[in-house]
């Protein structure tokens, strides 16, 4: 039976959480300071340690973050959960650069609580299994990752991240270029895991209008504001009882960041229209491309939400680190292309595997696979040549002299504007803050322009 150790002066709060944990099959001890913590740890060495911030009249939380520092000495591999008001936040992001796993604020809720002691223990438990050097072989006997190619040690690194952390509730944050996967190892988490019969709600962040946001993640009630013509309901509330991935992360607005903190924090919102408070159980898994650290330290990111999100952090190695396992993707998106366009003679030429395999990949698997499906529609011929590749790599290039714009009179302003926001949105792949910048725009006026000229709607 695992043992944890509760540290907090005020005796009501040793009580409740005492109580709460031994419910919940958990041997506790409890200590009022941090003299007194330090020798049960030593008699006792807990599996877990719950701990306040504060043990007098000061709250500078210095007494905390000592003790922190001093237990990660003496026992790395333990965790550490912090107690704080919401007040405190900063505090706690202190504490969780010194070595804390997680931070429950006063007053906490109790299922919040538990889970947060359950993912901290998994998590401990699983560093303790022996490491080395896995293959494919073997985490595909261990985990469900069919829909996931490739053998490069990279990649596999990435898997058996995933698959460990897939059993618990840790919130986890998947970093890598677009068109690398981020969606599909969200996925796979979400299929090796206890919620594996519940909801995967995906959202794009960077689709989402900064004003809609509430509306879109919390749901609202018909009337609550001027266009909202009918009940919505929110996609935190469509995730109960699964995973909520959000995708393009970094996209998120300073004000919208406030909002999902809270909501990670309590697993509760508001109904837009409403007073009521909605509870719900998900687990959350963000993605970005963006560099995250740098934003926080630009100011772009809050630094409480970056320390949320990534408890477990999995950074995908983009396609041109990966070199052995393009020829295993132009493989399996041949079969897979092999029904749909009934040619079951298609195939690729050990040249054209070895061209393809040189090639840099700026757009990852999502560039080699549209370029793949690209030069089937297009070749006529089942065996697929260098040749067949090279054609559809990139559009044909316009006589020397010819001129880039149309000619005058043949197109209006209003169409030429048109024009460049449809294609600004192929070529970024639909990436919101992308197509704006490139178009020299505001996201607010790009979703204006997007409204005048029905595009995508």
């Amino acid at each position: 039976m695992r043992n944890i150790l509760i540290i907090d002066d005020d005796r009501a709060v040793r009580s409740s959480l005492s109580l709460l944990l031994k419910k919940t099959g958990y041997q506790v001890s409890d200590a009022e300071g941090p003299d007194e913590a330090l020798r049960i740890a030593d008699q006792r060495e807990p599996d877990l340690f719950v701990l306040d911030m504060n043990f007098s009249r000061a709250t500078s939380g210095e007494e905390g973050l000592q003790l922190l520092r001093e237990l990660k000495s003496r026992y790395p591999e333990r965790p550490v959960i912090l107690i704080t008001a919401w007040g405190s936040i900063p505090l706690a992001v202190e504490g969780m650069k010194a070595g804390a796993s997680d931070f429950i604020t006063k007053p906490w809720n109790n299922d919040r609580f538990i889970q947060s002691v359950n993912t901290a223990l998994s998590l401990s438990r699983q560093t303790e299994d022996v490491e080395g050097t896995v293959n494919r072989q073997y985490l595909d006997q261990q985990y469900n990752f069919d829909n996931i190619i490739g053998a490069d040690d990279g990649l596999l690194e990435v898997l058996r991240m995933a698959g460990r952390v897939a059993g618990t509730d840790a919130p986890v944050l998947i970093i890598g270029g677009s068109g690398t996967g981020k969606e599909l190892i969200a996925e796979a988490i979400h299929a090796n895991s206890a919620r594996a019969e519940g909801p995967f709600v995906k959202v794009n962040l960077g689709g989402i209008p900064t004003t809609l946001f509430e509306s879109e993640m919390f749901g609202h009630k018909k009337g609550a504001f001027t266009d909202a013509v009918y009940d919505r309901t929110g996609r935190f509330e469509m995730a109960d009882g699964g995973t909520i991935f959000l995708d393009e992360i970094g996209d998120l607005d300073s004000g919208n960041q406030v909002k999902l903190l809270r909501v990670l924090q309590d697993k509760s919102f508001e109904i837009l229209g409403t007073s009521r408070t909605k509870t719900v159980d998900f687990r959350f898994i963000s993605a970005t491309n963006c560099d995250l650290d740098a934003m926080v330290g630009e100011g772009r990111f809050r630094e409480d939400l970056f320390y949320r999100i990534n408890l477990v952090t999995l950074r995908l190695p983009p396609l041109r680190e990966r070199r052995q396992d393009i020829p295993l993707l132009v493989n399996y998106f041949v079969n897979n292309l092999k029904t749909i366009y009934r040619r079951e003679g298609l195939a690729v030429s050990s040249q054209a595997h070895n061209w393809l395999a040189e090639l840099n990949w700026p757009g990852n698997v999502r560039e080699l696979k549209n370029l793949v499906e690209r030069t089937i529609l297009i070749s006529s011929r089942d065996l697929l040549e260098v040749s067949d590749f090279q054609d559809q790599m990139s559009a044909p290039r316009k006589p020397d002299g010819s001129s880039e714009l149309p000619a005058v009179g043949s197109m209006t302003i209003e169409e030429m504007e048109q024009s460049m926001i449809k294609k600004a949105l192929e070529f970024h792949g639909n990436n919101m803050s992308k197509v704006a910048r490139s178009l020299g725009l505001s996201r607010g006026a790009l979703y204006r322009r997007l409204e005048k000229y029905g595009i995508g709607s």
